[in-house]
């Protein structure tokens, strides 16, 4: 029983300067910009989350339309507050049945079904990259992982071409470039 103790080492902490490895895996930053705080006017530090639209139209894999469409689909989504979190209310009503639908809710719900159609229904790829990619502000490669066809996962950079296509499609149905038509 008089064996040794090894002690335990310290877990490093890590620092509150840099972005927790949790988030760094969920998208990239800018580089730190050194601003005043407008309330106390102590100096701050703060770094940008870069989304994958503007990483995308950063590299030229989309175009302006196309990164458009994406933020207009998005704009939508949310006003159609489909993402299912929802704060409580403060005050419940008791025998209230929950909150009704409003006009500007119902409109932007029928703005996304008509978009989810134009781009093959929501069991389509390119339906489900909108609704997850755009919609949910999924990252491309958790879609490709969580969605899978056959069994098997979508590797990212089919993904990414799913993501391209799908806002191909978008910005023609929002009206952002013009339509060509076979003769």
């Amino acid at each position: 029983m008089g064996g040794k103790r090894k002690s335990k080492g310290r877990a490093q902490q890590e620092s509150l300067a840099t972005p927790s490895q949790w988030r760094l895996q969920h998208g990239d930053f800018s580089a730190p910009v050194r601003e005043a705080d407008p309330e106390t006017g102590t100096p701050v530090q703060h770094r940008r989350a870069v989304d994958t639209l503007g990483m995308m139209l950063g590299n030229g894999t989309i175009t302006q339309e196309m990164h458009d469409a994406g933020a207009a689909f998005r704009r939508v989504f949310r006003a159609a507050a489909l993402d299912g979190l929802r704060a409580m209310p403060l005050l419940r009503v008791p025998g209230a049945s929950g909150d009704p639908l409003t006009e500007r809710q119902a409109s932007a719900r029928e703005r996304v079904a008509a978009a989810l159609d134009a781009l093959g229904g929501h069991g389509s790829a390119p339906g489900s990259c909108a609704w997850h990619v755009l919609g949910l502000e999924m990252s491309v490669r958790e879609w490709a992982q969580r969605q899978g066809w056959g069994g098997r996962p979508v590797a990212p950079p089919q993904a990414q071409g799913m993501l391209v296509a799908t806002l191909a499609v978008l910005a023609a149905h929002f009206g952002l470039v013009v339509r060509h038509r076979a003769a």
